[in-house]
Parts: C-alpha cells; structure tokens; sequence
C-alpha cells in the first residue's frame, strides 16, 4: 500500500497570544483571521498548545483553513486539561523552557497577538534570542486598534534613555493591518538565514 505524501508546509510561523479571549470579540476575531489566513496560504501554525482563550482560536482556524498545527504544552498545562488534543501534532514536555525552545526551533518566524505575561515573556526572549544572535528569524507585533502601543511607547522611551538602541527595536515589525504583518514576516522569513543556535540557550 501506498503511504499518502505530507506536503510541506510553505512556512511555519509561530504565534504567541492570550490563553484568555479578552474583553472585546475583535480580538478573537483577529486571532481567527491570523489562523485562516496561515492555512490558506499553506503555512504551518506552531504555539502553546491550548485550546482556551485566543490560543484555541488560532488554532481551530488554521485546522480548518486546512494549516497543519504544531502544540507544544508542558506536562503541567495538559494535567489541567488545557491542552488542544486536536493538533495535528501535540509535543508534550517538561518545562516551559524546553516548550519555548521547541516552539522556536519549529518556526520561521514569530508573531504576537493580543495577549498577557505570557504572551509577552515569549515574545521578549525570542526577541533578546535574536539581539544575542541565536537565530535571525523575524518577529512581529501586532498592534491591533493601538492595544501595544502603550508598550511601544515604554520602548522608544528606554531608546531615548539609552538602555536600548534604534537597532534593537529595527528587530521586531509592527502593524495593526494583519495580512500585511503576515505577509512581511513570511517573505522577510524566505531570505532569513536557516541556522540558529537554540541549543546554546
């Protein structure tokens, strides 16, 4: 018997978002048109691994956009039944670390939606990866109807004050239009250089 070919994926993109919805629906709904529109594009959705909050919209979206989906989730997590048994793969690990570290090495490129510590501790170490030189994958942000733009603010203030510089923040691409972030990040990732050094973390 023939086994069926698995097509690869055309990009794999890993996002970081909220195990909560948020208060306004516009957030699930930007959460559901990123998943989309990496399935229908052929891409590949790597992430946590939960099936709450904007975590389980991305997901579900890109399963039925047709995306293959890649969850990896710590034992912990799983044992609170929070774990997406619906993934096409669920990578169950130790730690947060090893979950950050696999989540990376399985991306092309990173994006941040809406989210909370989490969200934000995920894409703050990828982003210091990628200062220090681990890998040069590109990393979004998407600032959805100015919900980052207190941040942003905080970063180009810590520029001023000289505890970051002009280069570091010329690492991250932000943007409030989602197909346009998305594009960017997934061209910028075809010309990104393929090595990293993940394991040196």
């Amino acid at each position: 018997m023939t086994e069926a070919i698995v097509k690869k994926p055309a990009f794999s993109l890993c996002v970081y978002c909220g195990s909560r919805p948020g208060h306004s629906p516009e957030f699930a709904a930007l959460a559901q048109a990123v998943g989309t529109w990496i399935g229908q594009h052929g891409g590949q959705l790597v992430y946590g691994g939960g099936h709450g909050g904007l975590m389980g919209v991305v997901a579900d979206a890109a399963l039925a956009a047709g995306a293959r989906v890649i969850g990896v989730i710590p034992t912990a997590l799983v044992e609170k039944e929070w774990a997406h048994t619906g993934c096409t793969e669920l990578h169950i690990v130790e730690n947060m670390h090893e979950r950050k570290r696999i989540m990376a090495e399985h991306a092309d490129a990173f994006l941040a939606l809406p989210g909370g510590i989490g969200t934000m501790e995920e894409f703050f170490e990828v982003w210091t990866w990628r200062q220090l030189g681990y890998h040069d994958k590109p990393i979004g942000l998407l600032n959805l109807n100015g919900f980052y733009e207190s941040l942003l603010t905080f970063l180009h203030s810590a520029v001023q004050n000289d505890f970051m510089t002009d280069w570091q923040m010329d690492l991250i691409r932000t943007g409030s239009d989602a197909p346009s972030l998305l594009d960017a990040l997934v061209q910028a990732a075809g010309t990104a250089a393929s090595a990293t050094r993940l394991d040196q973390i």
